[in-house]
C-alpha cells in the first residue's frame, strides 16, 4: 500500500477556500493579506500539518531565513553554552540555525567552515571563535556575508559581542584579596585562548593596583586533571592561600588535591573559579566563581547580526562588552 503523500500548497488552497497566491502571501508573512483571510489559511495549515518547502520559499523570496553558527568543541561548557543561547535566540527571531563544528582553529578552517555555510544560502554567519589563531581571520571570512563574532575580542571590520574576561579577573581577584589574603594565586587556561589570556591581565592588573606580589601563574589546559596537578604544586607552599583558577574545571582539581594535602577549604585556602557552570554548587565546598551570561551573549549576538542583515552591512561595526557577575560561596568565606 502506497504512503499517503504529504500536502501541497494547492490542498492548503483548497480547504482555505483561498487561492494559491494568498496561501504563499500568508506564509511569506505579507501584509495584504486580511485577518479573517490569514487565520482562515493557518487553520488550514494546521488542520493539514503542511509544511511549506524552504528551497522553493528561498528561490521565490530570494530569503533563507536560515543563519549560519561556525563553533568548535562543544564539550567545553562556555562554547557550548554561547552555542545554545545563539541558538535559542535565533529561534525566537524566527531563523533556523546551521551549524559548522571545527576540529581544528586555524584560519584555513574557519575560512572552509564559512564557504560551506554560503553554500547552504545562509543569510548571515556568527562566528564563535576564542582562540587568537582565528580572531584575525574574521574580516577575511566576513567578505561577502554579513557575520558576527563573539568572544573573539575587538575586530576593526567585524561586529563582535563579548563578555568582560579582564574585568572578571580582576572582580574574583579583588575579592579575594579584600577576605584579607596577601596576594592570589592563578591557574591559568591555555595561552591561545582570548578568555584565558583576559583574565590573566585581570588578576595580575588587579594584584598590582592593590600593591600586593604577583606569583609566577601555574598553566593549565583548562580540564580539571590539569587543575590537580597545579593543585599539588600549590598545595606544598605554606604561603598559598588564596587561588583563582580561570575556570570552574580546574578549580574542581584543585579542591582535590587540597583536599588530599590536608588544606582546608576555605580554612586554610580560599578558591575561586570562572564560568558558574551547573555543578558549582555541588562542589566541596560549593565555588565562589565568575558567572558569564550567555543566554544574553546569544541574544545580542543575533541582534548584530540581523541589524547588519537589515542595513547590508554599510553601518559601522558595533562592539558590545557584557559584564561578568562575581557569585560568592562558601569556597571563599
Amino acid at each position: 500500500m502506497a504512503e499517503p503523500q504529504p500536502p501541497v500548497m494547492a490542498d492548503v488552497a483548497k480547504l482555505a477556500g483561498v487561492s494559491h497566491q494568498t496561501v504563499s502571501r500568508v506564509l511569506n508573512d505579507h501584509r495584504n493579506v486580511r485577518p479573517e483571510t490569514r487565520s482562515r489559511v493557518l487553520a488550514a495549515i494546521e488542520e493539514l500539518g503542511y509544511r511549506p518547502n524552504s528551497a522553493a520559499r528561498t528561490l521565490v523570496t530570494r530569503k533563507s531565513q536560515t543563519l549560519g553558527v561556525v563553533s568548535f568543541d562543544t564539550t567545553l561548557y562556555g562554547p557550548a553554552s554561547m552555542l545554545y543561547g545563539i541558538e535559542q535566540a535565533a529561534r525566537s527571531a524566527n531563523y533556523f540555525v546551521s551549524i559548522a563544528s571545527l576540529r581544528s582553529i586555524d584560519r584555513g578552517s574557519l575560512l572552509d567552515a564559512v564557504g560551506r555555510l554560503r553554500d547552504q544560502a545562509v543569510e548571515g554567519i556568527v562566528v564563535i571563535a576564542p582562540q587568537t589563531p582565528v580572531a584575525g581571520a574574521l574580516a577575511v571570512a566576513a567578505s561577502g556575508v554579513p557575520l558576527v563574532g563573539v568572544a573573539c575580542g575587538a575586530s576593526e571590520n567585524v561586529p563582535t559581542v563579548g563578555i568582560d574576561q579582564r574585568g572578571g579577573g580582576e572582580l574574583v581577584t579583588r575579592h579575594l584579596l579584600e577576605r584579607g589574603h596577601r596576594t592570589v594565586h592563578h591557574v591559568a587556561g591555555p595561552l591561545d585562548w582570548l578568555d584565558a589570556v583576559g583574565r590573566l591581565e585581570g588578576w595580575r592588573a588587579e594584584l598590582k593596583r592593590a600593591g600586593a606580589p604577583v606569583p609566577e601563574p601555574e598553566q593549565g589546559d583548562w580540564s580539571a586533571e590539569s587543575g590537580y596537578a597545579a593543585g599539588r604544586r600549590l598545595a606544598a607552599d605554606p604561603e598559598v592561600t588564596a587561588v583563582f583558577c580561570a575556570n570552574d574545571h580546574m578549580a574542581l582539581g584543585l579542591l582535590r588535591a587540597f583536599h588530599e594535602a590536608g588544606r582546608s577549604v576555605p580554612g586554610d585556602v580560599s578558591v575561586a573559579g570562572f564560568d558558574d557552570i551547573p555543578e558549582t554548587t555541588f562542589f566541596q565546598p560549593p565555588l565562589t566563581t565568575v558567572r558569564q551570561d550567555f543566554g544574553e551573549l546569544g541574544r545580542l549576538s543575533l541582534g548584530l547580526l540581523v541589524d547588519r542583515l537589515a542595513d547590508g552591512g554599510s553601518g559601522p561595526p558595533q562592539h558590545v562588552e557584557l559584564p561578568p557577575t562575581l557569585i560568592i560561596r562558601e569556597s571563599t568565606r
